[in-house]
This record gives C-alpha cells, structure tokens and sequence, in this order.
C-alpha cells in the first residue's frame, strides 16, 4: 500500500471512529459503559474472526500478546472516554482525547532522549489556551471530572499510538487489528460482570446503536487503523486525528443538538491550530507533529 492510500484509508478511518462519540453518547442513555463495549467489540470480533478466519488460524503466541496489549490500552481509552461522557459533550470529550496530537511528538521526544522541536512548545501553549476556553462556561475558567478524564484518555492514546506504531511492523497489521477488538471486548466483558449486570440489547434502537458501533466504527475504525499506521509515522498518524473532534462536533450538534458557544468554539479553533501548526511551520511531512477511539 503506498504512503497516500494508506492516509486516504486513515483519514477515512479517523471519521468513522469520530461518529463513535456520538452514538456512544445515545447507548449510555439506557445501557451501562462496560456493558455497551463489552457489545459492542465483542461483536465485531465475531464478524471480523468470521470474515477473516483464515488469517486468525495461526497466530503465534508473540502476536497473541501484542494484540493483548493493543486491547489493553484501548479499553483504558474506551473506559474513559465512556466515563467522560456521561457529564461532558461529545465534541468537547473528542478534542480534549485527541489532545493525544501534543502527546505524541513529546513522548517521542522523551523516549528518543531529545529536547522537543520549538514548533512543538509554540503548538503546547497554544492548546493549553485552547483546552482553557473549550473548559470555560461562560468565560469562567471550570474543569470538572469529566473533563480530567478526558485529558488523562488522551495521554493513554498517544501511548496507544506509539505503541501501535512499533507493533505494526512487526506482525501482520490485519490480524493485530482483530486481535485488538478481541481483547477490548474481553476486558469490557470483565470489567461489566464485576461492576454492572451485563445484558444484550432489548430494543430496535439499542440494537441500532450497537450495530453502528460495532461494524462503523470497530470492525472497520479500529481494525483497519494499524493497517493504516504500518505504512507511515506515529506522528502523522496524530496529525489526522484532527478530523476526529472535528466531524465529532459537527455530528453532535446535528444529532445530539449540542450547543457550539463562541468560547467552545474558539477553543476548537485554537486546539485545531496547535494541531496543524508545526505541519506548516516544516515542510517535510514525515517529521511533522499531530495527533485519536473512539
């Protein structure tokens, strides 16, 4: 796959996972958190282990914990972008999450043992004030659980993103997609047999929303991103992930009726610049800093 399908099918990806702040919003209206991911990924992974048996017959113990790990991180992620829901809206929940853009360039940085580009401080301040308006009611300076929640989601993403990043690599990209879900929807099945009463849907609509959730925005959103990843940067991967607040604002408000006020909203532009300003202020693509799910 070259470098341009692979960000054409990531881009797509980005959008998909983005609707899933939305209908995850609508599921927790009658179901419980780890009891609607615990449906939701369990089955994808049955449709996707149908669809792709072949390739799941003989996976190796390596691959096995990888996806595991993969999993692992991304119920942290579910787990709190579900939890942040419950009190925050979807729109503020995805650029809040997808703060993972900052994240992932100073990781790197850390990990490389590097002090962070001058482009990648300038894009930290200007978040930083982006995050404070997008918080604000009013113009009053308020963050609430909801909204920590948020913020440390996205620290656990831009950990997901790196580590997606070195695995992909490593194995075939299709079937640690698969094994991803798998597991996801293990934890949440764990976590929703001691904290909650686990159930299937019961109604039109909740089958609805789990069916949107579990083929949209899992079995094609989280399959197919480390796919998509193997074939360019974790830091590239961060830069797309701006679509996600985006298209999660835009669908919030046209199905949720979620109010955009003019500090929200300037908070999203400010938040979208910081996203976008180190991929101008550096021409070469391929070093570039962005930024995450649903």
């Amino acid at each position: 796959m070259s470098e341009k399908r692979a960000e054409l099918l990531l881009a797509c990806v980005i959008i998909a996972r983005s609707t899933s702040f939305v209908f995850n919003k609508l599921g927790l209206g009658t179901m419980t958190a780890f009891n609607l991911l615990a449906v939701r990924f369990l089955l994808a992974f049955a449709l996707l282990a149908l669809v792709f048996c072949r390739k799941l017959r003989h996976v190796g113990r390596r691959t096995l914990l990888r996806g595991a790990l993969l999993g692992g991180l991304f119920f942290l992620i579910m787990s709190g972008e579900m939890f942040s829901l419950r009190t925050v809206d979807s729109g503020t929940v995805s650029l809040l999450e997808n703060m993972a853009i900052l994240f992932v360039p100073l990781l790197e940085s850390a990990i490389s043992r590097r002090l962070p580009r001058p482009a990648t401080l300038l894009s930290a301040a200007v978040a930083l004030v982006g995050v404070a308006l997008l918080t604000s009611a009013g113009g009053a300076f308020r963050v609430g659980v909801g909204e920590c929640i948020a913020l440390c989601t996205a620290l656990v993403y831009a950990c997901a993103i790196i580590t997606t990043d070195r695995l992909s690599h490593r194995d075939d990209a299709l079937v640690l997609g698969i094994l991803q879900v798998g597991f996801l929807g293990f934890y949440a099945l764990i976590g929703a047999l001691l904290f909650e009463s686990p159930r299937l849907p019961q109604t039109g609509s909740e089958w609805g929303i789990v069916l949107m959730l579990a083929i949209v925005c899992t079995g094609f959103g989280y399959t197919l991103q480390p796919v998509a990843q193997s074939h360019t940067s974790a830091q590239r991967v961060s830069l797309f992930c701006a679509l996600s607040p985006m298209f999660a604002a835009i669908f919030g408000a046209l199905l949720l009726k979620e109010k955009i006020t003019v500090w929200s909203g300037l908070g999203m532009l400010l938040i979208l610049g910081s996203i976008l300003l180190p991929h101008f202020l550096k021409g070469d693509k391929r070093h570039d800093i962005q930024d995450g799910s649903v």
